[in-house]
């Protein structure tokens, strides 16, 4: 089976970048990373990247009038690496229609909630702080919503009574890193087919 090429956008420390560097390493994915992108010049991801020898790229939204120029620009990189599927990882931005329209269908994203519960930012802290007795994460695809896209996988973790919402964040990311890259895969093998609202695993 040939390889998928992966472009990756981040904007902090990057470790579900990290996950997916080390399932494609250790063969568990037929995929590699082609590119690592950043709209943050400081975030930790474009260093790993680096480390693993794959490229980084730092796009500066201040370089640019406004969003459609700069995902102009993202899109152009991804395109230039030859890019199959797109996967946010700890991207802080919005995707808008410049990146929906160059890859539709084919951007995935992780969130550390389980939607359409608590999207948006600091989801484990809203979980928290709402008393849920579950919270988890899902990948999705990409939708011009907040958080939309049609439900890939999900993981449940248990929250207890003595958690903080740093101690649940961090059983939610274990799930995070197991599942980001199971759902790449799925999609790798060709084994996602999304109908309506509804993403079916074949």
């Amino acid at each position: 089976m040939n390889k998928l090429n992966l472009g990756v956008l981040a904007s902090g420390r990057g470790s579900n970048l990290q996950a997916i560097i080390d399932a494609c390493a250790a063969g568990r994915l037929p995929a590699r990373v082609a590119v690592v992108i950043s709209d943050n010049g400081n975030a930790f991801a474009l260093e790993r990247a680096r480390r693993a020898g794959i490229p980084a790229v730092h796009v500066d939204m201040g370089d640019f009038p406004g969003k459609a120029e700069y995902e102009r620009q993202i899109a152009g990189v991804l395109k230039e690496h030859g890019v199959d599927l797109v996967c946010l990882a700890g991207y802080m931005r919005l995707v808008g229609n410049g990146l929906l329209d160059a890859f539709p269908g084919r951007i995935m994203n992780i969130h550390p909630a389980l939607l359409p519960a608590f999207p948006g930012l600091h989801a484990q802290e809203q979980a928290w702080c709402y008393g849920v007795k579950f919270s988890g994460c899902t990948v999705h695809f990409v939708d011009e919503g907040m958080d939309t896209g049609p439900i890939i996988l999900q993981a449940v973790v248990p929250v207890y009574d003595d958690d903080t919402a740093d101690t649940l964040a961090e059983r939610i990311l274990e799930q995070e890193h197991r599942i980001y890259p199971e759902a790449i895969r799925l999609f790798c093998e060709g084994k996602l087919e999304v109908r309506g609202r509804k993403v079916y695993i074949k």
